[in-house]
């Protein structure tokens, strides 16, 4: 059995899956799959593709083809012994960087300075447990203005020292590229690795002038689907990172592809990853195979307190000094915990 996971609605997702075959192009994705070699990963996920053209492409089809093709990563590479990595072309670097997103969620009622202090907590949480890169959250929209935002930051800053990578996550903060451009330009100096959701998510011409003009890198693309949306990304949006999610954007095999063309073309792929523990592992297998990737974001067990999170799946890899090991058991190397699935079980 392979384990997948996709960040969709489950009911939806299942609905595509289990749908019946009406013509060529809109087939049940189980009569593709049966009887066919998992092994034949790039393969099953072109006739899936294909045959799912009409009612898919991108959107929910996609992301159930997403989390089939993570599935057979998983199954082929337990058949054959093999970590999913070595089914990418093997290992492309010797140790994983993962980077911890720190989040203190929305205010609902809580005060700017109640929200930095749970930052604050989180980053000791986070540097405790062995991270040296970490990606604030500041999702704080109309409870502080662009100018005490810049102050915040440079407190977020502070309280981690030099040492530490830092990027920021602004939520879709701005609808103008102008806007962005005076908080970026003010943060500059504070050494950030990258900006993420500055500007509404398909605002391509805007993410390109802001692009040509910020010296941080500026990323786009969370939403995006497969290799064609990422290519529009970077030929017009002109940004330096892309962030399609695995479980979204195609799986493992088009994550893959997308990492070749960012490596063609001098950017970045840092997928979004905030998921539970089968998503976590899927990042640590990308990274591996991937030289595009300087970093991966990881929703860490010891700092963001979900039993989802913490107890799905085993084992949890350690970070030391900001670095993990390369994975070593095959397939995803991870183990479901069939006790938590038939707790939490919804059947759709």
């Amino acid at each position: 059995m392979g384990f997948g996971e996709a960040d969709a609605p489950p009911s939806v997702v299942k609905s595509f899956i289990d749908m019946p075959t009406a013509h060529l192009w809109s087939r049940n994705a189980g009569e593709i799959l049966v009887g066919e070699d998992p092994v034949e990963i790039a393969g099953l996920w072109q006739k899936l593709y294909e045959g799912t053209f009409w009612p898919g492409r991108r959107g929910l089809g996609m992301h159930a083809i997403s989390a089939i093709d993570i599935a057979l990563h998983d199954l082929a590479g337990k058949q054959l012994g093999l970590p999913a990595y070595k089914l990418m072309g093997g290992a492309r670097r010797t140790k994983l960087r993962p980077y911890c997103t720190i989040y203190p969620g929305l205010a609902q009622g809580r005060s700017i300075d109640d929200l930095m202090a749970e930052i604050f907590r989180q980053f000791d949480m986070a540097l405790e447990a062995g991270f040296r890169a970490v990606k604030m959250e500041v999702l704080f929209y109309d409870l502080v203005t662009d100018l005490e935002l810049i102050r915040r930051i440079g407190e977020g800053r502070k309280a981690l020292g030099e040492d530490i990578l830092l990027a920021i996550d602004f939520g879709y903060r701005w609808h103008n590229w102008h806007d962005a451009l005076f908080v970026l330009e003010r943060i500059a100096d504070h050494n950030i690795f990258f900006a993420e959701a500055a500007l509404q998510h398909d605002d391509l011409a805007g993410h390109a002038r802001l692009a040509e003009r910020s010296a941080i890198r500026i990323c786009g693309a969370e939403a995006a689907a497969t290799r064609f949306e990422i290519r529009e990304w970077l030929t017009v949006g002109k940004v330096g990172v892309v962030q399609p999610n695995i479980g979204r954007g195609g799986g493992l095999t088009e994550i893959r592809r997308i990492a070749d063309l960012c490596e063609i073309m001098g950017a970045e792929v840092v997928p979004h990853g905030w998921k539970t523990g089968i998503t976590s592992a899927v990042g640590r297998h990308f990274q591996a195979a991937s030289p595009a990737a300087p970093v991966f974001e990881y929703v860490s067990p010891h700092v963001f307190d979900s039993p989802l999170r913490r107890e799905l799946v085993s084992p949890e890899p350690a970070v030391v000094d900001g670095y993990m090991d390369l994975p070593t058991g095959p397939g995803l190397g991870i183990a479901l915990n069939e006790e938590l699935v038939a707790r939490w079980r919804a059947d759709c």
